[in-house]
């Protein structure tokens, strides 16, 4: 089938079931064009939530579908690449991420919602990029806090607060360790009016030299109320198409990875999602997320208690 073809009939299946499909900013431009809501992963999963749809297909990587049906259990939530897994989260495995915990009893738990649903249900309080800041500095502050399970988020958290009393997780998103700090500032000088706009989960040197530090949505904002008319995008490269649709007058360049050679500035993960595999997961109704309740119970706890935070 041709790509037009597949897109005509995921419409057709969408109608005929009354599902939803829900695409991370991150996926290709193709499987975005077929999404019904675009996003970050925890504004998805509560749009999965809030939506009148018995199916919701998150064409995005397992720990986002995980949170989705953490958030909507009595909903079908189906996941088109069960094995499209997430480097910064598979960093966390939830039963050394307990041990670690039991280190320190007094300590709360702050973990990112970027987290396998096992150390969620570990977790006091869940953040997101853009609401890290907020949340640490809801607890107080002579209140130790673990932070899990990005070090580099948690490190500019912990320099935002100056905050000692936190112990970093040791993860990382590999594609945002990844970019280069020479071929960031040479496009600077190639570009000497660009802002530079930078995810929190790049190593400090790289946010050190940012105009704009925030979320995918963040920058999305920042963007497109900035004056300029050219930024250096330091995040993962699939949020490009994204911004040119939105801000056709104005140009966005990808930040390189240090390695010239790979796409290392691209989530592989994220571009296993196909027209062909979301297809097939809406005929069949398959993979399906299953979770165990009281997992999903604890979980829920800990993304309701970020929420509650005024």
């Amino acid at each position: 089938m041709t790509k037009s073809s597949l897109a005509q009939r995921i419409e057709e299946l969408k109608r005929e079931k009354n599902a939803v499909i829900l695409a991370h900013y991150y996926t290709t431009a193709e499987v975005q064009a077929v999404a019904d809501f675009l996003g970050d992963s925890l504004a998805l999963s509560v749009k999965a939530r809030d939506i009148d749809a018995p199916i919701i297909l998150f064409a995005g990587v397992n720990f986002m579908a995980e949170t989705a049906k953490v958030l909507s259990p009595d909903k079908k939530v189906l996941l088109p690449v069960p094995e499209a897994g997430c480097s910064l989260a598979e960093s966390c495995d939830a039963e050394a991420f307990a041990a670690f915990k039991a280190k320190y009893p007094d300590h709360k738990v702050v973990s990112y919602v970027n987290t396998s649903v096992g150390v969620k249900a570990l977790t006091d309080v869940c953040c997101t990029s853009s609401n890290a800041l907020q949340v640490v500095n809801s607890i107080p502050a002579d209140q130790p806090i673990i932070f899990a399970p990005d070090r580099n988020l948690g490190s500019y958290i912990q320099k935002l607060t100056g905050r000692d009393n936190m112990v970093l997780w040791d993860g990382a998103c590999t594609v945002h360790e990844e970019f280069s700090l020479e071929k960031i500032l040479k496009l600077k000088e190639e570009h000497p009016a660009a802002k530079i706009v930078v995810h929190p989960e790049c190593k400090a040197y790289i946010v050190k030299v940012a105009d704009y530090v925030g979320s995918t949505a963040g920058i999305l904002e920042y963007c497109g109320q900035s004056d300029a008319d050219e930024f250096i995008v330091v995040t993962e490269a699939g949020i490009l198409a994204e911004m040119r649709k939105r801000y056709p007058e104005k140009r966005f360049i990808p930040a390189p990875p240090e390695d010239s050679t790979c796409a290392c500035n691209e989530c592989r993960y994220m571009k296993m999602v196909t027209l062909e595999n979301i297809l097939a997961c809406l005929e069949n109704e398959s993979p399906e997320v299953k979770l165990d309740e009281d997992v999903r119970r604890a979980a829920e706890r800990s993304i309701q208690n970020m929420v509650a935070i005024k």
